[in-house]
């Protein structure tokens, strides 16, 4: 497989969650280039001014610079955070009609490039658009990533660390599914250094425990107008993963082709990260309730799915 080697990356919109992200990167010393591109060129050369005026208290030199698509050609990773933002009241899925016709374009001007690395997509409704660009790219699925559920895993293992006075880093558990309002906390599995959580909590609390992590973007976009930080941080661990062929499971968006009894989706599950994408899918064990949860979620992202794909 002739993929492109390097670790250069470009940035493909450059708002709260994009310019994050490139924040992130700088601070991590995670690739040693990174080009900027969005439609607004003014903010994102005053970004590029501004990242590059960092670097010399960063953990390593790195290129920063404002380009275009033609800078794909030769990049190792495109990462879109593009297109329209989510709105107070707004559900993810209220985005996909305007955010299809803006990635159809993004997608269809990379490829032009001659750009044969890896996707990652951020931009929501994120399982919806992963799937967009695994079509209009043309490119195999290990070569198109969603963040999934890496956001919604993370504030999971927070909050159990939170409840059980634990770092999250010690917390294992996973939400899967759609990274949205449908999405699942798979309790049977979850653990703090293999011991399990689940009889530890009545299910009052573990109901508490998943609305909060479900609902957690509309109180951070009710407070302050979009949530960045925690999904840059994300972003930037799942880049780490593939520039760095960790071979680490995260749980991303990928596509199904029949793991868990389910195909043709993009959807956040565990999955193991390298170089070469998504290497393979990571099953979990799942109880009755949780496959029917996890069934229903997806059942929800084909049926917007069907909307714009037979």
């Amino acid at each position: 497989m002739n993929i492109t080697l390097g670790s250069k990356v470009v940035l493909v919109g450059t708002g709260s969650v994009g310019s994050s992200y490139a924040y992130g990167l700088m601070n991590q010393g995670v690739c040693d280039e990174l080009v900027l591109v969005d439609l607004n060129e003014e903010k994102s050369k005053g970004d590029v001014m501004d990242l590059n005026h960092g670097i010399v208290y960063a953990p390593s030199t790195m290129k920063i610079k404002f380009g275009s698509y033609d800078d794909c050609k030769d990049a190792a990773l495109v990462v879109i955070c593009a297109g329209a933002a989510q709105k107070p009241g707004e559900t993810r899925l209220d985005l996909v009609s305007k955010n299809v016709k803006i990635f159809e374009s993004i997608v269809g001007n990379i490829m032009k490039s001659g750009f044969n690395g890896i996707f990652l997509v951020a931009t929501n409704p994120v399982d919806i658009l992963a799937y967009a660009t695994w079509k209009f790219s043309g490119l195999p699925k290990e070569r198109v990533i969603g963040s999934g559920t890496i956001l919604d895993s993370a504030r999971f293992r927070y909050l159990l660390g939170e409840e059980f006075d634990t770092a999250p880093t010690s917390v294992h558990g996973y939400i899967i599914g759609e990274h949205g309002d449908s999405e699942l906390p798979v309790w049977s599995s979850a653990n703090i250094s293999g011991v399990p959580v689940a009889p530890r909590l009545t299910e009052e609390r573990k109901e508490e425990i998943a609305v909060e992590v479900r609902d957690a973007a509309y109180k951070i976009i009710e407070s302050k107008g979009a949530t960045y930080y925690g999904i840059a941080m994300g972003l930037v661990r799942i880049t780490k993963a593939i520039l760095q062929n960790e071979n680490v499971v995260l749980p991303v968006g990928t596509l199904l082709t029949g793991e868990y009894d389910h195909e043709d989706v993009y959807v956040g599950v565990p999955s193991v990260i390298n170089r070469t994408g998504v290497k393979n899918i990571v099953e979990l064990s799942l109880n009755d309730n949780e496959k029917e949860k996890f069934a229903s979620s997806v059942k929800t992202l084909k049926g917007i799915q069907s909307l714009y794909w037979e």
